[in-house]
């Protein structure tokens, strides 16, 4: 009995370990091509990034923890009952944990560049939409993604593609999402930058949180939309990122 409870344990965390690097990986990449690259490669260049990176990570540790590295998506699973309720709290713990140690390493980084203040450079926005707008948009954004997830790994899709699916999926997301809200769809995404950042963008994160539980169908949106702390709820201030 005791070996069975260590075994399952040392599983446990095998899985919430990979949860935690896939997640890491897909801050430190995603976001790190905006906040190193972005002037250089532009929208079209960073969404690809975004999509090449969960691409590599299903291939990588799909076959340990399924690669959700997405709150949104290991409760999607748990709703579908494809998880149980030990392994998604434990994967969301896990994510959020990648998600702010990547942001940590990312601004170390971007912090070598002269001139470089967290201050002035803090968050990269591209503004200008109403919040109907980028509420719309991470929804029908956030659906569709989740929605690809389910198709591809469905016992009709073709076996061994799943990952290219997905990955492909999250950067045609972004080519849209970028322009619209700087594109989140991912509460642990947007939890690591903002810890990073604070003021502002961790006084906007309980929206993150809170606004994606209106739904929890296996295909449920992922409402996340920030409010301008202090302003009328009218603009929208897309998710937090570090400015090169």
């Amino acid at each position: 009995m005791a070996l069975d409870w260590y075994l399952l344990l040392v599983v446990s965390m095998k899985k919430c370990i990979a949860e935690l690097l896939g997640t890491g990986i897909l801050v430190f990449i995603g976001c790190g091509s905006a906040v190193i690259a972005g002037k250089q490669i532009g929208f079209l260049r960073i969404a690809l990034a975004f999509g090449l990176v969960l691409l590599t990570m299903v291939y990588a540790i799909g076959s340990i923890s399924g690669c959700h590295v997405n709150p949104a998506v290991s409760i999607a699973m748990l709703v579908a009952g494809k998880i149980s309720v030990k392994d998604a709290a434990g994967y969301i713990i896990a994510q959020c944990i990648g998600a702010v140690i990547a942001a940590g390493l990312l601004l170390v980084i971007a912090s070598g560049q002269a001139g470089y203040s967290i201050a002035v450079n803090g968050l990269a926005s591209p503004g200008g939409y109403s919040l109907l707008a980028c509420a719309l948009g991470e929804i029908l954004l956030s659906a569709l993604f989740i929605f690809v997830i389910f198709g591809s790994l469905s016992k009709d899709a073709p076996k061994g593609f799943a990952g290219l699916a997905i990955g492909f999926a999250l950067g045609m997301v972004h080519i849209i999402g970028i322009p619209l809200t700087g594109t989140s769809v991912n509460p642990a995404r947007s939890l690591g930058p903002a810890v990073i950042v604070g003021g502002t963008a961790l006084a906007q994160l309980w929206l993150f949180i809170v606004a994606p539980h209106h739904r929890r169908d296996p295909c449920g949106p992922r409402l996340e939309v920030r409010l301008r702390a202090g302003h009328t709820l009218t603009r929208f201030s897309g998710p937090a990122v570090f400015a090169s």
